[in-house]
């Protein structure tokens, strides 16, 4: 059967097989037998749809086989397409051709199986329908994330994942050693992305990321894929325009292209199209604790970043993303600036998502003031010789210019509605987990 025309299961649940013969080739999602006749569910990466084989409707060497094979056998099947109300999609095949390409060993995974047993077998359970639905939707994000920048005038800039220097706090630097020295992998593209928008001016970046947070929530991960982009002349309310425009263009081609998997998920896709079509708010650091002590009886004290639960009870009374501005300039990174008209904040911004999925996005305006930045390092007891090139890009030609950096697992993890980050990337590393 190796010349023969395929068929994909979508097409024949979309209609176009009726009352044709269809040759597909798969894996077997179900099966069970009764007497004379087996009953399969058989998946590829377009669905699931069932099957029948009946003994007399093929030799008896394909109905034996048929019986003994078990889930996860991969077969290539020709039969009958036929409407059936009963059957999964509304259409059965009726065999008349099993060819078993690999007869599967005891498939060590059944129902309701523990989320540590189900992360020790990722390389089978990728499988399952909800995973390959949540990759299919990650597929659509990172293409998506490509393409509105693209469309925007951006240049995609690559900077090293092995550098010398911290960006994001040091205390979450994994070491790497570097023949007789060492050097870390990466917390952001963002110093090396400052030095291209001189140049470049639009830049953006898709790439894996590294954060040594001794976390066990459900919304780290030790790697992940960042999405980041840089721009010349780009004051903060400039950056944070392109970040709302981003998600909106997201859950657009998510909700054009992906809507069987979010109905897998069990997703709301009249929520998404309306959250889609929303303009997303701002409010400042200082309005969200007022939210949080006038709504919530909450009473955060200022200067304190917003822990996870404080997000939650934040976003509780918001229906869409929420970009939050001005956070306190003593807990933010070395590069953040103060803002001119609120010295005590920084020109920063974090997009927080409703439904308890936190920080999608953070960025800021730059930092141009050199002694400053300075003062920052040293207080963080950083070696400020390390900075020297950095700070040549304001030495030469400086402009001010903005960046933020998108979390691709959080933004699949909030579209997709699921439970914990780890189900949005392959093969989660954590504290706890580093294979398979």
């Amino acid at each position: 059967m190796s010349k023969t025309s395929w068929t994909k299961i979508k097409e024949i649940l979309d209609g176009k097989k009726t009352d044709k013969t269809a040759n597909l080739r798969g894996w077997i999602h179900r099966t069970r037998s009764s007497g004379n006749i087996v009953f399969i569910v058989i998946r590829d990466v377009t669905g699931i749809m069932q099957a029948t084989v009946k003994k007399g409707n093929l030799p008896d060497n394909e109905f034996e086989d048929a019986k003994k094979t078990l889930i996860e056998s991969s077969v290539e099947l020709k039969g009958l397409v036929k409407k059936d109300k009963r059957a999964p999609g509304g259409y059965e095949l009726q065999i008349t051709n099993f060819q078993v390409i690999h007869f599967a060993e005891p498939f060590p995974i059944v129902k309701d199986q523990s989320p540590e047993f189900l992360l020790d077998q990722r390389h089978l359970w990728l499988r399952s329908q909800k995973l390959t639905s949540i990759f299919k939707i990650r597929s659509t994000v990172v293409g998506t994330i490509h393409k509105f920048f693209r469309e925007n005038g951006y240049y995609e800039f690559d900077a090293p994942v092995l550098q010398p220097n911290q960006c994001e706090g040091g205390s979450t630097l994994f070491e790497v050693k570097y023949y007789d020295n060492k050097t870390y992998l990466s917390q952001s593209w963002q110093l090396y992305a400052e030095a291209a928008v001189f140049a470049l001016e639009k830049i953006y970046n898709m790439g894996p990321t590294f954060r040594a947070e001794k976390s066990k929530t459900s919304r780290h991960l030790s790697e992940f894929w960042m999405a980041e982009m840089e721009a010349a002349w780009m004051d903060l309310h400039d950056v944070t325009k392109v970040a709302k425009e981003e998600i909106r263009f997201i859950l657009k081609e998510v909700l054009k292209y992906n809507k069987h998997d979010l109905g897998i998920l069990g997703q709301d896709i009249k929520k998404l199209e309306k959250i889609m079509k929303s303009e997303f708010p701002t409010i400042t650091y200082t309005k969200a604790l007022e939210i949080l002590k006038e709504k919530e009886n909450l009473d955060v004290e200022w200067g304190k970043d917003l822990r996870t639960i404080e997000e939650n009870k934040l976003m509780d009374h918001f229906d869409t993303p929420v970009v939050v501005t001005n956070y306190p300039v003593e807990i933010m990174a070395f590069y953040k600036p103060k803002d001119p008209k609120d010295p005590k904040t920084a020109l920063c911004f974090d997009m927080l998502a409703p439904g308890g999925y936190g920080e999608l996005i953070g960025g800021s305006q730059r930092g141009l003031d050199i002694k400053d930045m300075t003062k920052r390092l040293e207080a963080m007891g950083e070696n400020v010789e390390n900075y020297k090139w950095y700070f040549d890009l304001r030495r030469f030609g400086s402009v001010p210019h903005s960046g933020y950096g998108l979390g691709v697992e959080r933004v699949v993890a909030w579209i997709c509605g699921i439970d914990n980050i780890k189900d949005a990337i392959p093969f989660p590393r954590t504290i706890l987990r580093f294979r398979p």
